[in-house]
């Protein structure tokens, strides 16, 4: 079972993602907010597995209420949600420490899905998703970012490999037929990038991997266009 929180400023919406969400015997909605300091209350005080984490709010917006829960509840998923695919917002929700992003319009099926996704681990972060990250994060950055040495005698080729192709949006299986291996071996590797990287998925490995300067930004954008 994964527990859920639902925020998000119109009651209607939170309404329906209740509705829909409890008809999936996998997942309990443990508690609602409706503004992102109403959402850092809820968060301490129930610690669901994972939050549906509207973008524009009243009083905090979602990017300021994920950065804050992720700082204090590390281990809480959170999916970020929005009417739009490339919200303006998205780079910065997952720079606060989102694990994936949803447009409200995701199916049922999906959204559940999702949920049950980063309650375990996974990131949801479609590769159209993907590289608008990419290419919003490389129009942000002003100049070329020094890779870390440290990470660079840590990570292996293969795993710098793996954390180039997902900047280009690739998913486990064309990662795998691009490299000549088995989904498992990716899998393997990213479960050994997170290990070294401290972080908790794939969307936080993208983002990492970025700040430290593992991620030519610009030789990515220019791949995936």
């Amino acid at each position: 079972m994964t527990t859920v929180l639902l925020v998000d400023d119109e009651t209607l919406t939170r309404e329906i993602l209740r509705d829909y969400l409890s008809a999936d015997p996998t997942i309990i909605i443990v508690g609602e907010a409706g503004d992102g300091a109403a959402a850092i209350k809820q968060a301490v005080a129930l610690k669901p597995q994972v939050i549906l984490m509207d973008m524009q709010m009243p009083l905090m917006d979602g990017v300021a209420a994920t950065r804050e829960i992720h700082k204090l509840l590390p281990e809480i998923a959170i999916l970020g949600l929005s009417s739009f695919a490339t919200d303006r917002y998205v780079v910065d929700l997952l720079r606060a420490g989102a694990s994936g992003y949803l447009v409200k319009d995701t199916k049922p099926k999906e959204l559940t899905a999702a949920i049950n996704k980063v309650a375990y681990g996974e990131s949801v972060l479609s590769p159209e998703v993907t590289r608008h990250v990419v290419s919003g994060i490389s129009e942000s950055v002003p100049a070329e970012v020094a890779p870390d040495q440290k990470l660079l005698e840590v990570l292996t080729d293969k795993e710098l490999e793996v954390i180039r192709l997902l900047g280009q949006g690739m998913s486990n299986r064309e990662m795998a037929t691009e490299l000549f291996v088995t989904e498992s071996t990716i899998k393997a590797r990213f479960v050994k990038i997170m290990e070294k990287l401290g972080v908790r998925d794939r969307v936080q490995i993208l983002v990492t991997a970025i700040d430290k300067g593992l991620l030519d930004l610009r030789a990515s954008s220019r791949a995936m266009n």
